[in-house]
C-alpha cells in the first residue's frame, strides 16, 4: 500500500527531527497532508485501494477530526503546533476511526513514556511521597509546600509526541493489538 509506506517514512522523519531538534517541520506535515489527500483522491478516482485504503472524503474527515482534537489540546494543554499538524496528518492518512484510535494510542504511549522518564529522574519513592503530600494538601489536611528549584527543573521535561505517534500509527495501521490477541501473523 503506497499510503502506508508514505505515512511510515513521514513519521520516521518527524520522529528523528522531533527527538534531535525538538521540532516537527512544516515541510514534513504539510507535504504529508497534501500527499494523503492526493493518494486518497487517486484511490477514489481510480477505484483502486492500491494507492490508499480510504477515499478522499474519509481522508478529509480524518484530517479535520484529528486536527480539531489536537487544536483543543494545543489551546488547553500547550501541546506543540508541530504535534497538532503531525496528528492531523495521521488522520488524513488513516481516516476518522483509525486516526482517532492512533491519536489515543499516541497519548497513552506518550503519557507512559513521560511517567517512566519522570520515575527514572526523580525516583519512584520520592515521586510517590510528593504525590501523596500534594493529595493531603488538596484535601485540606496539610500546609502547602512549593516545589524546590531542583524539583521544578526535574518536572520540566520535553514531551516528544512524534515517536509515540509513530508507534501508535504502526499499531493501528497494521492492527498489531488484534494480531497479538488473536495470534494471527501478518501476511503481505
Amino acid at each position: 500500500m503506497i499510503s502506508a509506506a508514505c505515512l511510515l517514512v513521514l513519521m520516521i522523519v518527524a520522529t528523528v527531527t522531533d527527538v534531535s531538534q525538538q521540532k516537527i517541520y512544516n515541510w514534513t506535515t504539510y507535504s504529508g497532508i497534501l500527499l494523503a489527500f492526493l493518494l486518497a483522491g487517486i484511490a477514489t478516482w481510480s477505484n483502486q485501494s492500491f494507492w490508499s485504503e480510504i477515499d478522499i472524503r474519509a481522508s478529509l474527515i480524518g484530517f479535520a477530526s484529528c486536527g480539531a482534537i489536537m487544536l483543543v489540546c494545543f489551546v488547553l494543554f500547550q501541546i506543540g503546533g508541530g504535534d497538532v499538524k503531525l496528528l492531523a496528518m495521521v488522520g488524513a492518512f488513516l481516516g476518522l476511526e483509525a486516526g482517532i484510535e492512533s491519536l489515543l494510542w499516541t497519548f497513552v504511549i506518550g503519557g507512559a513514556t513521560a511517567m517512566i522518564i519522570l520515575i527514572w529522574r526523580i525516583g519512584f519513592l520520592k515521586l510517590v511521597k510528593r504525590v501523596f503530600h500534594q493529595l493531603i494538601v488538596r484535601m485540606g489536611f496539610g500546609k502547602w509546600d512549593p516545589l524546590t528549584e531542583e524539583e521544578t527543573k526535574q518536572m520540566k521535561m520535553p514531551l516528544y509526541l512524534a515517536p509515540s505517534a509513530l508507534v501508535a500509527a504502526l499499531i493501528v495501521r497494521f492492527s498489531l493489538v488484534e494480531r497479538l490477541l488473536t495470534g494471527v501473523q501478518y501476511q503481505t
